[in-house]
C-alpha cells in the first residue's frame, strides 16, 4: 500500500486550519487550536488510532468555539479521505467499545463513501470546563460529511461528562484504526461489490 499521508489547508473568514495526517503513524500529535479540551480529545484520536496528527488552527474564538471546532472536523475529514485514496486493500469497517470508569461508548464506522451519522450521546451537563459539549456533535458531523463515512456513535452509559467525551473519542479512534488498516487478504482489492467506494 502506498504512503497514506495528506496535508489539507482550509481558509475561511472565520477560521484558518491546517491538518496533516499519517494513517500509518505511531500516535504522535502536534496540536495548536486554542481550544484545550478539544486538543485533549484530538490527542486521544492520534494515540488510540495510531495515526500521526498535526493540527494548527486559528479562529474566531472571541465569538465562541463553534466555527473552530466544526472546521477542524471538516478539515480532518478531508485529510483522512485524501490519505485513504481509492481505499483498495483496507478493512473498510471498524468498531470499538471503550470504557472509562462508569462511562461506556460504542463507535462503528464504515468508510463507505457516503456521509451519514447517528449520534446517540447525552451529556449530563452543558460544559466541560469552558468547552460546550454540543460542539462534539458539530465536530463529528463535519468529519463525517467530508471524510464521506458512515458513523454510529452511542454513549451507552455514564454520569461524568468528561468521561463520556473521552470514551467517545477513544472508541472513534479505535474504530477508525480498524477500518483503515490494510487487510492482507484484500491486497489491491476494493472492499465493495460495486468495485469502488
Amino acid at each position: 500500500m502506498s504512503e497514506r499521508t495528506a496535508s489539507v489547508r482550509r481558509d475561511t473568514k472565520e477560521t484558518q486550519i491546517e491538518v496533516r495526517v499519517d494513517l500509518d503513524g505511531t500516535g504522535r500529535a502536534e496540536l495548536a487550536t486554542g481550544v484545550p479540551f478539544l486538543e485533549h480529545m484530538l490527542d486521544q484520536i492520534a494515540r488510540h488510532g495510531l495515526l500521526d496528527l498535526s493540527i494548527n488552527a486559528t479562529g474566531d474564538l472571541e465569538i465562541d468555539g463553534h466555527h473552530t471546532v466544526e472546521d477542524i472536523g471538516i478539515t480532518l475529514g478531508q485529510a483522512v479521505a485524501q490519505a485513504l485514496g481509492d481505499k483498495r486493500g483496507i478493512r473498510r469497517y471498524g468498531h470499538a467499545y471503550v470504557p472509562l470508569d462508569e462511562a461506556l461508548s460504542r463507535v462503528v464506522i464504515d468508510l463507505s463513501g457516503r456521509p451519514g451519522m447517528i449520534w446517540r450521546v447525552e451529556f449530563p451537563r452543558a460544559r466541560v470546563g469552558d468547552f460546550d459539549t454540543e460542539l462534539f456533535h458539530e465536530f463529528f458531523q463535519g468529519f463525517v460529511n467530508h471524510a464521506q463515512v458512515t458513523l454510529h456513535v452511542d454513549a451507552l452509559r455514564g454520569q461524568n461528562a468528561h468521561h463520556i467525551a473521552e470514551t467517545v473519542f477513544k472508541a472513534f479512534a479505535r474504530a477508525l484504526r480498524m477500518a483503515v488498516e490494510p487487510d492482507p487478504r484484500m491486497t489491491g482489492v476494493t472492499p465493495s461489490t460495486k468495485g469502488q467506494l
